[in-house]
């Protein structure tokens, strides 16, 4: 190519990793997706840094872990710690930017060239009165699960809405120039809504059966046993919309991709020059444990997400490399030709785009976290919360579910977690996909454990960056690591 990519960045908010057929799943959810994602390079074992939007969204845009950027609680996002973000580089770099969706974000509309927004996951800006009405009826739904289909038209949905956002965005931009177009759906997070077809597109019937339901919720730790009691004193009997839950969240993907597969047609033949990146900020459990949303615990089910990276110089295939949502921002500054700000602490996966083998050294293990620090509450405590103890609303995150800390990591199999009380969970991935045996006291896991900790511990010291840069200058190379 003559002159650099447009970047294409599409992402999904509370979308679970593994809900598409090119994932895995029986049912065929996202087809445009998959076919984006066999026509370049599909990373199956992707992780988010943190599972909750405005830290997961800060490490996105910085390159850093939230430890090092310092917002770890949706509030504090102005907090932000930082040299140079995504926009910083790519406005230097010569690129337009646009933004159309959910921001939940440090930047704002003065960021961009053109912003559409903000959307959240109740609203956003209405062009008529029947979109006014939709937004109405979706905030009466209160994060619920719908029963019936959504009375209103696809065109009032906030996919469709983001989408003709993004749009009349790529039409003000000329073919000379690249363009970074930012496309945010506040989907699939909740409420759990959607109109026909896509209602009936997944029958309650046919939804993949959970893994592990809330018999398992005594053993898994007393975060998620608090959260079960809150949500099913406010809400009793809940669970028992599981599947209709499921069913609404499938034809939320199937809504979203086929916005997605509007959007690439408008594109055309600009779609050759533009790197395309599907990536979603954390997970949901989707019924799992008989909880709805996140807000306790690292199981896969929320730290896992989607992360495709298609388009020219890109090598299709699946990958296995351990990766983070903290790597984006250095593969994009060297797909670009620009150089790595200081403090990015993410790993360039441009080698790996371009067909070669991650090295172990660095694609053999990964890391995330949670909490917002300090001392974590105990079990029976009932502090006051941002939301009443009384009535239906609540917020699962909370000054309780994400209090104290917890750090993961992930290699080969297992995965360790380990929390500010110094508790330690060990588990088996492949043979244990739900998570619920512990084999942290199993004498014939011990090695595995040492050796997990250890790499937990070289995580940890990794991700210590205290910006702004004093007088020494830390080592940094284009790849961000050692090739061996």
């Amino acid at each position: 190519m003559s002159r650099r990519p447009n970047i294409l960045l599409l992402m999904t908010d509370q979308h679970r990793a593994g809900f598409t057929a090119g994932s895995g799943l029986d049912l065929d959810t996202m087809p445009c997706l998959d076919k984006v994602a066999a026509a370049g390079a599909a990373f199956g074992r992707a992780y988010t840094s943190y599972p909750a939007c405005v830290p997961a969204r800060t490490s996105l845009l910085t390159g850093r872990f939230p430890t090092a950027h310092r917002v770890r609680q949706n509030s504090a996002a102005k907090h932000a710690l930082y040299s140079e973000d995504l926009l910083d580089v790519l406005r230097a770099a010569g690129y337009s930017l646009h933004f159309s969706g959910k921001p939940h974000m440090y930047r704002t509309a003065e960021d961009f060239d053109s912003f559409h927004g903000p959307f959240l996951h109740d609203h956003g800006p209405a062009e008529s009165a029947t979109d006014a009405a939709f937004d109405q009826w979706l905030h009466e739904l209160d994060h619920g699960v719908s029963a019936e289909p959504t009375p209103f038209p696809v065109e009032a949905q906030l996919p469709y809405r983001i989408v003709s956002g993004a749009i009349d965005a790529l039409d003000s931009t000329t073919e000379e120039d690249p363009f970074f177009l930012w496309v945010s759906f506040p989907e699939p997070h909740n409420p759990y809504q959607v109109p026909e077809p896509y209602f009936s597109e997944f029958a309650e019937s046919e939804v993949p059966e959970r893994l592990a339901g809330p018999e398992a919720i005594p053993e898994l730790g007393w975060r998620y046993r608090w959260l079960h009691e809150l949500t099913t004193g406010k809400r009793p009997g809940y669970d028992d919309a599981w599947r209709r839950y499921r069913a609404n969240y499938l034809g939320m993907l199937r809504l979203i991709d086929d916005q997605i597969a509007r959007l690439l047609d408008r594109l055309g033949d600009r779609l050759d020059d533009t790197l395309v990146v599907f990536v979603s900020d954390h997970g949901d459990y989707v019924g799992e444990y008989g909880l709805q949303r996140k807000g306790a615990g690292m199981s896969d089910f929320l730290m896992r997400i989607p992360f495709v990276i298609s388009g020219p110089g890109v090598t299709a295939g699946p990958r296995d490399e351990l990766v983070s949502m903290v790597d984006l921002f250095p593969t994009l500054c060297e797909l670009v030709g620009a150089d790595l700000p200081a403090g990015v602490q993410g790993r360039s996966l441009a080698p790996v785009l371009a067909g070669e083998p991650g090295p172990e050294s660095e694609f053999g293990s990964i890391y995330a976290e949670l909490g917002y620090g300090g001392v974590s509450y105990d079990e029976d405590d009932r502090p006051a919360l941002h939301f009443p103890y009384e009535g239906r609303t609540y917020d699962e995150l909370n000054s309780v579910t994400q209090s104290g800390g917890e750090r993961m990591v992930v290699s080969g199999d297992h995965k360790l977690i380990v929390d500010d009380r110094g508790r330690r969970r060990l588990y088996d991935l492949r043979a244990d996909p739900a998570e619920l045996v512990d084999l942290s006291d199993d004498p014939a896991h011990r090695a595995v454990s040492d050796a997990l900790q250890a790499t937990l511990v070289r995580w940890l010291i990794r991700v210590a960056d205290d910006l702004p840069v004093g007088v020494y200058t830390p080592k940094t190379t284009k790849h961000n690591w050692r090739w061996s």
